[in-house]
């Protein structure tokens, strides 16, 4: 990250508006004009980009009950449309990263959107919950590749001038609201124009973004082409390892206890274990195992797993609790989740930070995952008959405090345990932990439902659709309350200036 004097910041922006103007022409004030237009321009159709990647991770949320009734498919089977989405994303992140370094940031960000825009298609068209789920993967790595394009992009643009923190905090707040518009859309567009539009309406954005793009973007010389390794064997290694992790346990919630369900299992332990030993021997391994050795980026980065393992299911078990159980439309779900959403976005993205400056990170890691275990067992005691105000919005918001604190300050944990220049390497490494705790939590919740009901999830009567709801709950509580004693086990940090990293490359 670039510092820089009050004095140079013009000379900076001089020298951007130069690479962004055409070859061999001098810099006028008017052309220097055009340039920070265009550095606008160009921000904005970066984390338009995260916005959709962000928003397609929340919005088919709402849209679970209905896509499970349309394709006829089990609880278990359609956690499957969140996990191989996530999962992918998770295990191509860094790998991305490599991706944009050696054959430049702008041909990766163009890759990714035209991925994702393609694979959306392909989703929205699915006729069977195999091809869904087949597009959702590919959907990852489309958001993978257009994620890491453009965070290398803003960096390498806005570092140089001084403006780095700036575009940033807003890549940063257009992430939480595009968490925020996807449960909002994601029951708007279910319930007036079908679930297959949560996916269709990706098309049209991603190819214009990409034609836009293509126009508009600077190109930068690759900085490490011919240099160092690209880890591909690791982030297949770990991805299908995930996979056949959250297959099993998928099986399981669907009563199955075949030798097949048993060889997942061990194909899954034997392929990670793999992925390990690859990770040992990588010279730029996409997991930096000697990194996590130091205590602070274990429990940050432990703690960050946990809380995603905890509120992905809390999620997925809320949305169907309104629509299932309540029997609440989609929009009406939607509009009902949207407090929690809001507190995401106002909290995690402006009063966490002040937060954290005035009290510290691990005081308020440890106070955010005390929340979240306090609002998960709350959100366990809904009935069909509590009230909306008096029962239902109080535990989503308890819960939603915790879960907003603990998303920044765990990853200012994460980069307290740096030291000068890892800084990158921190910061997608939280990113990672993240992506693959809320799959693995969602499938670990889904198979302990689906064994305590005996394969039958949630269906059934009211009475004991209410008992399934309450023990996944319960069960993803379970990982709040361990993220408790995870928090607990950092080391302090003196109160001081939140410093904000962003992960522009994958390790070196």
């Amino acid at each position: 990250m670039s510092t820089h004097s009050p004095g140079s910041e013009p000379s900076n922006q001089r020298k951007t508006a130069q690479e962004l103007s055409p070859a061999g022409t001098k810099v006028s004030d008017k052309s220097e004009t055009q340039g920070v237009q265009r550095l606008g321009l160009i921000l904005g159709l970066l984390v338009s980009a995260q916005f959709a990647v962000v928003l397609d991770y929340s919005i088919v949320q709402l849209a679970l009950p209905t896509v499970r009734h349309d394709l006829v498919m089990s609880l278990a089977d359609s956690q499957w449309i969140i996990s191989a989405y996530g999962l992918t994303f998770a295990g191509f992140l860094l790998l991305s990263g490599r991706f944009s370094d050696i054959y430049g940031r702008k041909r990766i960000f163009l890759a990714g959107l035209l991925v994702f825009s393609l694979s959306s298609l392909a989703a929205g068209l699915a006729s069977t919950e195999t091809v869904l789920i087949s597009a959702r993967m590919v959907q990852g790595v489309g958001a993978a590749l257009a994620s890491a394009g453009g965070l290398a992009l803003i960096t390498r643009i806005f570092g140089p001038i001084g403006k780095l923190n700036q575009a940033l905090g807003i890549f940063t707040a257009v992430s939480s609201a595009g968490f925020t518009a996807g449960l909002l859309f994601g029951g708007v567009l279910t319930e007036t124009l079908g679930w297959r539009w949560i996916f269709f309406v990706n098309v049209p954005i991603g190819i214009f973004a990409t034609a836009l793009a293509s126009r508009t973007l600077p190109d930068f010389k690759a900085e490490r082409a011919g240099k160092g390794s690209i880890d591909i064997p690791g982030a297949v290694s770990v991805t299908a390892g995930l996979m056949l992790l959250v297959y099993g346990l998928s099986e399981v919630g669907n009563g199955s206890t075949s030798m097949l369900t048993y060889a997942s299992f061990v194909a899954a332990g034997v392929i990670l274990a793999s992925f390990l030993a690859i990770e040992r021997r990588a010279t730029s391994p996409i997991l930096p195992l000697r990194f996590l050795e130091r205590r602070t980026i274990f429990f940050a980065n432990a703690t960050a797993l946990l809380t995603f393992a905890t509120t992905v299911p809390w999620i997925f078990f809320m949305a169907t609790y309104f629509q299932v159980l309540l029997s609440y439309p989609p929009i009406n779900a939607a509009v009902a989740m949207v407090p929690g959403a809001l507190v995401y976005f106002v909290l995690g993205g402006f009063g966490a930070p002040k937060l954290v400056a005035h009290f510290g990170a691990k005081p308020v890691l440890v106070g955010a995952m005390v929340a979240l275990a306090a609002g998960m067992l709350l959100t366990s005691r809904l009935s069909a008959d509590s009230g909306y105000l008096t029962e239902i919005l109080p535990a989503m918001l308890v819960a939603s405090v915790g879960g907003a604190l603990s998303a920044t300050a765990s990853n200012i944990a994460a980069l307290a345990g740096t030291q000068r220049g890892e800084e990158g390497v921190a910061s997608g490494l939280i990113n990672t932990s993240r992506q693959v705790g809320g799959p693995v939590g969602l499938a670990l919740t889904v198979g302990a439902v689906g064994v305590l009901t005996h394969g039958a999830g949630l269906v059934g009567n009211q009475t004991e659709v209410v008992s399934a709801l309450q023990d996944g709950f319960i069960f993803a509580a379970s990982f709040a309350a361990l993220a408790v004693v995870t928090s607990l086990l950092l080391r302090g940090k003196p109160k001081g200036q939140v410093t904000v990293a962003v992960r522009e490359s994958s390790p070196s």
